[in-house]
């Protein structure tokens, strides 16, 4: 599971330079050549990251974002463009552009430019495991564009298992986690969220260190 990125990028050789560029450090990259296709691909799916030329058949990037905007999208926007004036640089901005990239680019440069934009926008609400995506704000878990089905003690454990991957998380924690203080909580029930887990991850997923509590192997 990895990060969406919508490219729209009207040059044939270039996109394909950065489409298979980005998939291969482990991006989802859908690829736009026009503002009408990158409207076609946004609506039958939501991006994390938007990579637009300025320059395109049917219209401008900023024209097209300002849009965007205008409709409640907040989607991260990176431009890419041949256009490097103070007043060009202005207009992206102003238009709702997080960063700005000037042809030619270098492709390690918009690698870094792609992981800071991400990691300062999701931080560490998401969270990779293996073909799944955990979003820690809206307690829910992903595999492709598809929604598994977690009951909220589910989710937080999963959370709690996540953001200490590797560590022995003690049962008192997982207590303290999951309920409220004056709940009567059975290590019964502890079990029933760790198996529904690994069904979902696998049985090797989560090492029951007995007597103790649990640890999170992916």
């Amino acid at each position: 599971m990895s990060f969406k990125i919508l490219l729209l990028e009207d040059d044939k050789l270039f996109g394909e330079t950065i489409e298979e560029f980005l998939s291969e450090e482990g991006y989802e990259v859908d690829w736009a050549m026009s503002a009408k296709e990158a409207i076609d691909f946004g609506y039958h799916k939501p991006y994390d990251l938007y990579l637009f030329d300025v320059k395109l058949p049917d219209t401008d990037g900023f024209t097209l974002l300002e849009e965007l905007r205008r409709g409640k999208d907040e989607t991260p926007t990176i431009f890419i463009t041949s256009k490097s004036q103070k007043e060009d640089l202005k207009e992206g901005f102003t238009k709702g552009a997080d960063d700005y990239l000037t042809k030619p680019v270098d492709l390690e440069e918009l690698l870094l430019r792609v992981q800071a934009l991400l990691r300062r926008v999701y931080g560490e609400d998401r969270i990779e495991v293996g073909e799944y995506l955990y979003s820690v704000k809206e307690m829910k878990l992903t595999k492709g564009d598809q929604e598994v089905d977690l009951n909220p003690k589910e989710a937080k454990l999963l959370e709690l298992f996540l953001k200490n991957r590797g560590k022995i998380i003690e049962k008192e924690q997982i207590y303290s986690y999951l309920w409220k203080p004056d709940e009567y909580v059975s290590d019964g029930a502890i079990r029933v969220y760790v198996n529904a887990l690994k069904k979902l991850f696998g049985k090797d997923a989560i090492t029951n260190i007995r007597g103790v509590g649990y640890r999170f192997e992916k």
